[in-house]
């Protein structure tokens, strides 16, 4: 492969509420066995990327965890390989990421000890399945500076005031970029993928810092988009980006439907992720499950229903657990009803207990206990 992959996955989120206190919305849990960057680091090994640099800031201690060998992605090489990329303290700097194009800047050596002609930028927040060779090859055959991967949504799929909305010409030529419009006029959604030259994008990089300019979409995509040749690229298939609590909430019930499961199951090329060392789930006498993933290491005794539960999840006697979202190591106790909500990792969920949420509104459950979240 021709390109270096950054997978930005640093910065923090106050749309997901208490869940994103907890860990970097790039280390949020889906659909039962999986982290959300694991869907952008199988595709940089997919479209054989041979180096990728994570870059890590907010609550990164469930991501550095998750991250902590590279072989499961296929990182793990002589040459090439997996980083983690953390803010250092410096002789000439000592800031945190102040935005995406600082926290490329302040990584800018990584950079320039590659070999490779092209860079691949994605986020680590988006589930979703590419071949990024294909988006280089539209890229150089454009002539393009930069290429921007977007997805046509309908109104009614997402908030779309929180994305990049492109306006394309007849060429596929970027004429308008607006970041979080106040009202979307457009629908085409920037997906946070974008790929550039290598050493354009390292002086591009440098400018912006000297302008003490620090966010790339704003400060380089926007501010360039009539001086450079700015493309869009088009992705084909599914995409979610799952930093709000109601996206979250939609893209892990996706799963429950079996064309999304085939998707990225069982078409090549598949997902990969850290392996959890588990038995398999577990149905006592009395279980009773219906349209339901179960991950490994759970044990059921009552009934789940349109509801995801995440690895060693234990369901007492005569439970009842419908429409919700039961995150990875979480007990709940006999006779307890959970509907429309969210519990968090690591929970002591009581007997007795009952938590009703709305279906157009999610319940977040958290329990104080003194297991430390992941």
């Amino acid at each position: 492969m021709r390109a270096v992959g950054i997978v930005l996955a640093g910065g923090s989120n106050n749309r997901m509420g208490e869940m994103s206190k907890r860990r970097a919305v790039a280390a949020m849990p889906v659909a039962g066995s999986y982290r959300c960057i694991d869907f952008a680091l199988s595709n940089m090994t997919h479209s054989h990327i041979k180096k990728v640099a994570v870059m890590t800031q907010y609550n990164a201690k469930s991501l550095n965890h998750h991250l902590n060998s590279s072989k499961w992605w296929d990182f793990g090489r002589k040459q090439g390989g997996l980083f983690v990329l953390t803010p250092t303290i410096t002789d000439e700097n000592s800031d945190w990421y102040r935005g995406t194009a600082d926290a490329i800047y302040q990584n800018l050596d990584f950079l320039k000890d590659c070999h490779e002609p092209y860079v691949i930028i994605t986020s680590g927040d988006c589930i979703y399945k590419l071949d990024y060779n294909k988006v280089l090859e539209a890229h150089i055959a454009k002539k393009a500076d930069i290429t921007v991967v977007y997805k046509e949504m309908a109104a009614d799929e997402d908030d779309l005031t929180r994305f990049g909305i492109l306006k394309l010409a007849d060429d596929g030529r970027v004429i308008a970029f607006e970041e979080k419009p106040l009202v979307a006029k457009e629908n085409l959604v920037s997906t946070g993928i974008y790929v550039i030259r290598r050493r354009h994008l390292i002086e591009l990089i440098e400018k912006a810092h000297e302008e003490r300019r620090n966010d790339f979409v704003s400060d380089i995509l926007v501010r360039y988009k009539e001086q450079k040749r700015i493309y869009g690229y088009k992705m084909e298939g599914y995409w979610r980006n799952i930093a709000t609590l109601d996206s979250y909430f939609r893209a892990n019930k996706d799963f429950l439907k079996k064309e999304v499961r085939d998707y990225f199951f069982k078409e090549y090329p598949n997902v990969l992720s850290k392996i959890s060392d588990l038995p398999p789930a577990k149905f006592n006498p009395g279980a009773n499950v219906k349209n339901s993933l179960i991950s490994s290491g759970c044990i059921v005794n009552g009934s789940v229903e349109d509801s995801i539960l995440f690895k060693k999840v234990y369901v007492g006697n005569n439970c009842v657990i419908r429409n919700s979202i039961i995150l990875n190591d979480v007990y709940i106790g006999d006779n307890t009803c959970i509907e429309n909500c969210i519990v968090e990792s690591r929970d002591t969920i009581r007997a007795n207990m009952s938590y009703i949420g709305e279906k157009d509104r999610i319940r977040v459950v958290i329990e104080d206990n003194e297991r430390y979240i992941l």
